[in-house]
């Protein structure tokens, strides 16, 4: 080869090998982590949040490929998180997170995305209830886990008595029967299903605005998954929450088609419903979120509650109730941006 076409040889070699390796390396980029979330009930609106995420591609621009477990009646995604099938769970409260301490359960909270629990009575109107303690001389209709958690708050706090109450089997005859009654329930989705059925719009005590301050659809994950993918878990907390403004602050059609799509007996109307109250009464979006981003938690107030459950004989006293969460990802005022100005 002629000297002087040697730089010029070297350069068209170069630029081929650039040119071989740019889509390799573009093609790289674009692998997403795989990751599976399992929720605890069939797709509703208390979990749009996470399909919208899903549906309108925020955890694909957080580089994950997530797929949606939904649970059910017959489902245990917590088993599957333990056992290593599911990388992230949604939890009900903070007390299945004190309970996975006291039986030595390695999984840890790692955000709270409802600031509040949406447990509540509904009442007949008549009955014209407007305090929880006027809830007293009525027949309270109590699931077995409502019995064995937020009820024994209820008798240490306000000196209800168990007495007066009468299994909760999820159906609502039994206190559309009984205008002296009242029923448990989410606020957003049971007093919507009696104004369907009993053709009256119920009375409504939410128990988070009594001291009952259980953080709650919380998003569980192994502690090992935070030690060995701690990238990974911020960027499902963050793009998670991310979801959460979108679906009740954005255009929440894409997470709506999803739920409707995997759970066909969802209507537009509870959708909407469910929306409404969640905003309503702050359950996803107030307080400390005001100041850190939706999934804030703060250690003040999980040893309130923790403090609370003991008082009330639910949690064991001498577990180490802070093993139970983590404020690592969370606290950041990821999405605050996203807030309508008021």
């Amino acid at each position: 080869m002629n000297p002087a076409l040697l730089p010029r040889a070297l350069t068209a070699g170069f630029l081929a090998l650039v040119i071989a390796i740019l889509p390799v390396s573009a093609n790289a980029q674009t692998v997403l982590d795989k990751v599976s979330f399992g929720t605890n009930w069939v797709p509703e609106g208390e979990h749009g949040g996470f399909f919208q995420a899903l549906a309108d591609g925020t955890y694909k621009k957080y580089g994950l490929d997530v797929t949606i477990v939904p649970g059910g009646p017959n489902d245990n995604n917590r088993m599957l998180l333990i056992a290593g099938k599911l990388d992230f769970f949604m939890a009900a409260n903070t007390l299945m997170s004190f309970d996975a301490v006291a039986n030595n359960v390695p999984v840890v909270t790692v955000a709270a995305i409802f600031q509040k629990d949406p447990q509540v009575f509904v009442t007949h109107p008549e009955a014209n209830i407007t305090r929880l303690e006027q809830l007293k001389p009525l027949t309270l209709f109590v699931s077995k886990e409502g019995i064995s958690s937020y009820f024994q708050w209820l008798k240490t706090e306000y000196g209800f008595n168990e007495a007066k109450v009468k299994p909760y089997t999820f159906n609502s005859q039994p206190f559309i029967a009984n205008p002296q009654s009242a029923m448990q329930g989410y606020v957003t989705s049971e007093p919507f299903a009696i104004e369907k059925a009993a053709h009256f719009k119920p009375g409504v005590i939410l128990l988070a605005d009594y001291g009952f301050n259980s953080y709650s659809t919380l998003i569980e994950t192994r502690r090992d998954l935070i030690g060995k993918k701690p990238d990974l878990v911020q960027r499902f907390v963050d793009a998670s929450i991310i979801g959460w403004y979108n679906y009740l602050y954005g255009d929440n059609s894409p997470g709506n088609a999803l739920i409707r799509k995997l759970n066909p007996e969802m209507t537009d109307e509870l959708l909407a419903y469910s929306v409404r109250k969640m905003k309503e009464h702050g359950i996803v979006d107030s307080g400390d979120t005001l100041r850190d981003g939706i999934g804030a938690m703060s250690d003040e107030r999980v040893a309130s509650f923790y403090e609370k459950m003991v008082r009330a004989g639910v949690v064991r006293p001498d577990i180490d109730f802070r093993n139970a969460y983590t404020l690592r990802f969370i606290n950041k005022g990821v999405g605050l941006d996203l807030r309508p100005r008021n």
